[in-house]
């Protein structure tokens, strides 16, 4: 993984994405990466969640469950 902080995913995020609230963003990935820290998993697997993927998908998944791959070294991380 390639991690990158909250403020400057979110400024990428909304970068790409017209419509979405700064503001916004970076309290959903907050509260993701809370839950993330206090040890939520994946609902598929029970893997520890990939916070990113779970804060835009609407339920909490791992990495591999979310994109079918096991090579994570290209993509990001927040933290």
């Amino acid at each position: 993984m390639n991690y990158i902080s909250i403020n400057d995913y979110a400024k990428k995020h909304v970068k790409h994405n017209a419509g979405e609230s700064i503001k916004n963003v970076k309290e959903r990935l907050r509260s993701t990466v809370a839950r993330q820290e206090k040890g939520a998993s994946c609902t598929v697997c029970g893997q520890p969640i990939w916070a990113l993927g779970s804060t835009f998908s609407g339920f909490d998944g791992c990495f591999s469950c979310f994109t079918g791959e096991s090579d994570d070294s290209n993509d990001y991380e927040v933290y």
